[in-house]
């Protein structure tokens, strides 16, 4: 039976899985995604959770036909890598990936998609009515999309399309984005940034709070908790909602998806306070179709998932090319 994998590298995790022919999984391993001190760390990171996969499968690292990788940005195809990562330190120049990969698994059929390309390549391979013109959005540590159009996953030349945590939604640029520009949608909704946005009201509005702010370990799940329980949590959470609903509105406008399929920690741990509010407020933010607006399928395995479905179709997400 053919062994093909699935690597899903991102800034907090990264992970492997080997599956079959049909998309099913038989082995699996996860790591923490070290942040240096040199790419060369994170690629041997990613080597040794493809090994651990493999032996978990019970399969030779050199049997594998295929792997798919699904990464955090910016990536450089030419070069099979991930170039100068946001929200790692400077010395983390390029993390090489397809090259590495197709030396530890003597193939050359390795793919390299940003992960939100993935996370679209996974929903078309594994959803029940796979439509061509969809989308997956992430909303977790970074915020970005994958896109089907027509049947074509978009992917653009240097396979960066789907930045779309990138936006300008703020064009007065009150908080600077961990790329370094202002204003982005990711700057103020990523559950890197929801708590720095909470201290950002806080020290300008003034608004009350119990939240401990000045503890660094305060995070996104923090914020979320106490809505209903504090005001600055209830005004952060507002204010979040309304930045994603235009950035998902720009998203519907761009590209037409029938259905968006969210994931990412911190919309599958707050559906209430994520999805909901989406669900309700779209259809005044959009002019054209209102899309189904829906959690993943596949949970927190969408990413890995979807890199090992493109291993499978060559990247497009069709079942009938595997």
């Amino acid at each position: 039976m053919a062994s093909y994998v699935g690597v899903d590298l991102g800034g907090t995790n990264v992970r492997a899985v080997v599956g079959d022919g049909t998309g099913a999984v038989h082995g699996v391993a996860r790591a923490s995604t070290p942040d240096g001190p040199t790419g060369i760390a994170v690629t041997e990171a990613v080597l040794d959770v493809v090994r651990q996969a493999c032996d978990d499968a019970g399969v030779v690292p050199e049997s594998v036909r295929a792997a798919g990788v699904g990464s955090i940005g910016p990536l450089d195809l030419a070069a099979g890598a991930v170039a100068n990562p946001a929200n790692f330190p400077a010395s983390v120049e390029q993390i090489p990936l397809t090259g590495p990969l197709s030396e530890l698994l003597a193939t050359d059929r390795v793919t390299l998609h940003n992960d939100t390309n993935a996370g679209v390549i996974g929903e078309r391979f594994y959803s029940d009515r796979n439509p061509d013109d969809m989308a997956y959005l992430t909303i977790s540590t970074g915020i970005g999309v994958g896109v089907c159009v027509d049947g074509n996953v978009l992917r653009g030349w240097d396979g960066n399309a789907g930045e779309i945590g990138h936006i300008v939604v703020d064009p007065e640029g009150a908080l600077t984005c961990g790329c370094g520009r202002d204003g982005h949608w990711e700057a103020y909704c990523s559950g890197k940034n929801v708590p720095t946005y909470a201290r950002h009201i806080h020290e300008t509005e003034g608004v009350p709070t119990d939240l401990p702010l000045s503890d660094s370990g305060l995070d996104a799940a923090d914020v979320f908790a106490a809505v209903g329980t504090d005001p600055l949590a209830d005004r952060t959470v507002e204010r979040v909602t309304a930045w994603n609903v235009i950035g998902v509105a720009n998203l519907v406008h761009a590209y037409a998806p029938l259905v968006v399929f969210v994931g990412g920690a911190v919309a599958l741990e707050n559906p209430e306070t994520v999805l909901e509010p989406l669900r309700e407020r779209l259809p005044d933010r959009v002019m054209t179709n209102v899309p189904d607006v829906r959690a993943t399928t596949l949970g927190d395995d969408v990413v890995v998932r979807g890199a090992l479905a493109a291993a499978l179709t060559g990247g497009t997400g069709d079942p009938q090319d595997a």
